[in-house]
């Protein structure tokens, strides 16, 4: 060997030296086991309409906003996330979604300190809301049907009970990821059916029932399973008035409209949901196929929304159904002392089973009707743990998080990441410790900032990465000569922006997690904070401990 030839050998091995220190393996470990159809189950069920629909409809009771104008201006608005998705799964579809795209395009420091705040840390304050959902969306209907009225009472009303929802929800989301995604798919695509099927059994009830139908139903049922007062429905409009229940089916204003968006957003904003999952998902790849899934489930919720609620005002009455939420919600938020007259969360469901006599076609529709819930709770933490798991792939966390395993391909560590911390926070907001109660779209507003650092990565794309984004499938759609992710991403982000101004600024005081909500501000900066130090320290740490530069990693798109 001569003297050239050794010296390269040197270089060579130098070189795969570094490499095979600074990066963990040469794959992640994860399979792509889903198909397109698995994708758009999932994102249909991330914009649930029966959980996070019906719940954060029912608390716009006090905006002006019409609720099918809203509905259908945020849908329009919120295609364009949808074309900024789409396209930047088509060119890096990677498990960690914008954590990938935000450090390999923007920068390593801020791709991680947004996605570990909105896929991580804000999940864990997910966990209650996931669970009060669980508890009005099935213990509390089902236990009344099935004869057990102090119990569903119990769940209905007490902090213990939304506790055990906690955990239980925590426990169902554990099993049911750690089973593995080829599993999780099996699971929602037959909830996927059996929820649909229990709706088509809601909307039949409402269109063969009548208002006067309702009203008798309503006092009826109401006393017997809930052992309300006689009177209710009288008593529900005028504890409804008295909280200021307003909001329009129809009509009112555009600027009405704009101020019901940052609310309903809370329910429509997560087509894209599943956007960290893409680096296990075939054909990923393909954009109009990525941009179909996610527009259908986002159509498609949007079209049933609209339907079920013209089923609502027509047979329960809308004026009834909004002072409902609004005599509930009144003193939920302890801004009344008096009891609601139904004392129960007004569930859609629940109120179209009224319009039946029989306890077994009202158990059976309500049973369908949990599997809402059941194919949707698998995504508290199912993204959040691709995230983490690349972060620490990238090395930003210990190795140990990186471990999948072999049978299942879930990466456990990362999933125990999410559990633990989310019934300490579950804790808090049950019992409103430190006023965590008000922090409700505070679980929005971090997720909305995130999605925010991948609209500029998107925006800046062809750009700044030119090369990658020529080579891409999404190269030849421009409009004007303009690249069309950087069009679609220029619409979304003037959108988030002006969510951000209405939340952290509010104006017109309507949401409660502004400037002037001290626990919401302070909550927030200590995420940021965890997160900025957890950077830091990994790079320090890595480079002092190990000799490893991590700005080496993010030269690199992460290996599948």
């Amino acid at each position: 060997m001569n003297r050239s030839t050794h010296r390269q050998s040197n270089l060579s091995g130098t070189a795969n030296d570094i490499e095979s220190a600074l990066f963990l393996r040469k794959a992640t470990g994860l399979v792509r086991s889903w198909s397109m159809f698995d994708a758009f189950i999932y994102a249909f069920f991330s914009i649930n309409l029966v959980t996070l629909g019906f719940y954060i409809i029912s608390q716009m009771f006090y905006l002006e906003g019409g609720l099918i104008p809203t509905l259908l201006v945020s849908a329009l608005v919120l295609l364009a996330e949808i074309v900024v998705y789409a396209g930047l799964i088509a060119v890096m579809p990677r498990a960690g979604g914008d954590y990938v795209w935000q450090s390999r395009i923007l920068n390593p420091g801020v791709g991680f300190v947004l996605a570990i705040c909105g896929w991580w840390f804000i999940l864990w304050l997910w966990t209650p809301l996931y669970a009060d959902m669980l508890r009005h969306v099935v213990f509390v209907p089902l236990l009344a049907v099935a004869g057990l009225r102090d119990a569903a009472l119990w769940f209905a009303e007490s902090s213990s009970a939304w506790f055990l929802a906690c955990v239980l929800t925590l426990a169902f989301a554990t099993v049911v990821i750690a089973m593995g995604m080829k599993t999780y798919a099996r699971v929602q695509r037959f909830c996927f059916w059996i929820g649909n099927l229990g709706l088509l059994g809601v909307c039949l009830l409402l269109l063969f029932g009548t208002q006067e139908s309702f009203r008798t139903g309503l006092e009826a049922n109401a006393t017997r399973l809930f052992g309300v007062t006689p009177g209710v429905y009288e008593a529900t409009l005028a504890a409804g008035t008295e909280a200021g229940a307003v909001q329009p089916l129809w009509g009112s204003s555009f600027g009405a409209i704009l101020l019901a968006m940052p609310y309903i957003v809370f329910f429509n904003l997560w087509p894209n949901w599943g956007a960290t999952l893409y680096g296990e998902v075939k054909g990923a790849d393909d954009f109009k196929k990525n941009f179909l899934g996610m527009a259908l489930a986002l159509a498609a919720t949007t079209g049933l929304a609209m339907l079920l609620y013209l089923a609502i005002a027509r047979t329960i009455g809308w004026d009834f159904y909004t002072k409902a939420n609004g005599a509930y919600w009144n003193y939920r938020w302890g801004l009344t002392t008096e009891a609601p007259p139904l004392r129960v969360w007004p569930y859609p469901a629940l109120l179209a089973t009224f319009l039946t006599t029989n306890p077994v076609l009202q158990f059976a529709v309500l049973l369908a009707m949990s599997t809402w819930f059941f194919g949707w709770a698998g995504t508290m933490f199912l993204s959040s743990t691709r995230v983490i798991f690349a972060a620490a792939f990238d090395r930003l966390l210990p190795d140990v998080v990186t471990h999948v395993d072999p049978r299942t391909r879930t990466p456990i560590w990362a999933l125990a990441l999410m559990v633990g911390p989310g019934l300490v926070v579950s804790a808090l907001f049950v019992w409103d410790v430190l006023g965590f109660k008000s922090l409700t779209l505070a679980s929005t507003l971090v997720i909305a900032v995130t999605y925010l650092g991948s609209t500029v990565a998107a925006v800046l794309l062809p750009y700044t990465k030119k090369d990658l984004y020529d080579a891409s499938p999404i190269a030849k759609y421009k409009v004007a000569g303009i690249p069309l992710i950087s069009l679609a991403g220029s619409i979304f982000g003037a959108f988030l922006l002006y969510l951000l101004y209405q939340w952290l600024v509010d104006p017109n005081e309507l949401y409660g997690i502004s400037y002037r909500n001290s626990a919401s501000v302070i909550f927030m900066l200590v995420l940021y904070g965890l997160a900025v130090a957890i950077y830091v320290g990994a790079r320090v740490y890595r480079r002092s401990q190990q000799g490893l530069d991590l700005s080496m990693v993010y030269k690199e798109i992460p290996v599948e």
